[in-house]
């Protein structure tokens, strides 16, 4: 399995016009001043609470960021007489803001309204607390400026487990899949599979806007997984945690037999457990890939067969018996 750089991208900026479109219902924000601004560029995922520079303190200031204005800052203000006030925030306002968010269902000040439309910077306003809504919008940048990874393959829920196949064209990635999702598995993308870094060691994954459920299968065309299947067949997102490469039995390579030596491979800084799977007629790939998944269930609850069928033949060789036992003491009448 080979990634390319050229395939990891990274978003530089969004418009402060998506970023009000995208956040506004679910996290319930209201715009408080005149529609100005909302071509504006946010640049950095990071928030900033402007506290010190609304005090005068300017050295550290990262304008650059979506201010956040919780009750400290408000109260702050609201300690101004009005010539304080409009001097403390020119002092902010003259700097090239995103936008800023006022929290915790305060209200701005006149002065605060009319220079904010005067700077062009618009004013969103939440009723959630400061730090929920830290939490929240904090949260949505991240996703929006992590690096993202498209690979070709096919990618489904199987048993609660991110399963991801990947493999040379034709050699049956889509048709697995299919397989899967008949045997009550869900789909999570085919053919274009989009990888998005979500903190440390989480890479989350789902399909194309343009694509979503839709399946190529070689000599019958498109189908709509969706619409044969119905809404159970489908999710939009799931975790990875399994790469499973598809390949033609090769007599000239090494497959894991035991299992006590797990592969891992690296994709955007995160480790993910990699199977590579050979093809033979008669093989049935989905019945195995089922396996996969609850073999890997049963190691993360604590439970490696591998490891446990070791122990089990070192302790027989370390008894120095030189007999195998049958695995039942005695053949009762049941003779089936």
């Amino acid at each position: 399995m080979k990634v390319s750089e050229k395939n990891i991208t990274k978003k530089g900026s969004i418009t402060v016009e998506f970023f009000f479109e995208h956040i506004k219902d679910r996290f319930k924000i209201k715009l408080l001043n005149n529609q100005v601004g909302f071509d504006r560029l946010i640049k950095d995922q990071n928030l900033h609470r402007p506290g010190l520079p609304l005090a005068g303190f300017l050295e550290l200031f990262s304008f650059n960021r979506v201010q956040v204005f919780g009750n400290t800052e408000m109260r702050y203000l609201q300690n101004l007489s009005s010539g304080e006030r409009i001097k403390s925030l020119e002092t902010v306002f003259k700097y090239d803001i995103p936008c800023l968010i006022i929290t915790n269902d305060n209200k701005p000040y006149p002065e605060m309204v009319e220079l904010a439309n005067k700077f062009n910077i618009p004013i969103f306003g939440s009723a959630y607390s400061t730090t929920k809504l830290f939490n929240l919008i904090s949260d949505f940048l991240d996703d929006q400026f992590a690096p993202r990874l498209n690979i070709h393959g096919s990618f489904v829920d199987v048993y609660g487990v991110g399963m991801m196949f990947v493999g040379k064209s034709g050699v049956g990635k889509s048709e697995v899949a299919l397989d899967l999702v008949e045997r009550g598995h869900r789909l999570v993308a085919d053919d274009v599979v989009i990888l998005t870094k979500k903190g440390e060691g989480i890479l989350m994954g789902s399909g194309t806007n343009l694509v979503k459920h839709f399946m190529e299968l070689r000599g019958i065309g498109i189908i709509d997984v969706r619409s044969m299947f119905g809404v159970r067949a489908i999710r939009f997102q799931k975790r990875l945690e399994v790469i499973i490469e598809l390949e033609v039995w090769n007599d000239k390579t090494d497959y894991t037999r035991t299992g006590l030596d797990d592969s891992i491979f690296n994709l955007l800084d995160v480790d993910i457990p990699y199977i590579k799977l050979p093809i033979l007629p008669g093989k049935n790939i989905t019945v195995v890939s089922e396996v996969i998944a609850l073999n890997y269930l049963l190691k993360h609850y604590g439970y490696d067969a591998a490891r446990i069928l070791q122990e089990r033949v070192s302790n027989k060789i370390n008894s120095k018996m030189d007999k195998m036992d049958r695995s039942v003491d005695y053949f009762e009448h049941d003779f089936e």
